[in-house]
């Protein structure tokens, strides 16, 4: 049987409410901070490709090695150089079933852009991912990373793509903005066109720890 006026325009109503109510959630957020604190010794899972290993730096400079100094977590390098956002959905529930962490934060996408992949495809990918984290019952945090740009990079002026604002703003997931970008921006923190240098990565472990720090989860 179809639904009559009045049920529709009730529905239509609720949804409103929804949606204002969701929208004034996320004004409180901006605000002030929305998680509790992860305490000491937690497991937070850092996934994502070549950046999250630690590429261009020596051995124990990566930037999972600093986030760990910094929180006190136990923080578990799984960056694998070259994986793109696709074939990291194939090893995230293994990761997520052997490791049990209560936070991941996800760094992936920079290799897609190098394959050229269109934006909708590599979105897609990642909001499987944060679907899996979420689904495992950890909470996901999303990272943004820039489009390889050698002109702006030379120039300082390197931006996120913007599917990682696109997604956050989607999803509600916690996004670490500006970061990544500002560290390849800048020639003196990285070692090459894609990749901080040793001190990059502590640039880029003490924005996500601000990003964390203002959403609560970190002290």
């Amino acid at each position: 049987m179809p639904a009559g006026p009045r049920y529709t325009r009730a529905m239509t109503i609720a949804a409103s409410i929804q949606g204002v109510l969701l929208a004034l959630l996320l004004v409180a957020c901006s605000d002030a901070p929305c998680h509790e604190t992860l305490p000491e010794g937690s497991v937070v899972l850092a996934f994502g490709d070549s950046v999250t290993h630690g590429t261009g730096a020596p051995e124990g400079a990566d930037y999972p090695r600093h986030l760990a100094a910094l929180s006190g977590w136990q923080v578990i390098n799984a960056g694998v150089p070259g994986d793109t956002a696709q074939a990291a959905r194939e090893r995230l529930p293994g990761l997520l079933r052997a490791h049990q962490p209560q936070l991941v934060i996800v760094e992936l996408g920079g290799n897609d852009f190098l394959r050229k992949r269109p934006d909708h495809a590599v979105e897609a990918d990642l909001r499987a991912i944060l679907a899996q984290v979420a689904e495992h019952g950890a909470l996901p945090v999303l990272v943004a990373v820039p489009r390889l740009s050698l002109l702006r990079a030379s120039v300082g002026a390197l931006n996120d793509a913007s599917l990682y604002a696109d997604l956050a703003q989607e999803t509600g997931v916690l996004l670490v903005p500006d970061v990544f970008s500002e560290v390849l921006s800048d020639a003196e923190l990285r070692a090459d066109a894609i990749h901080p240098n040793a001190a990059g990565y502590r640039v880029l472990a003490e924005g996500i720890a601000r990003a964390l720090r203002e959403s609560g989860l970190l002290e």
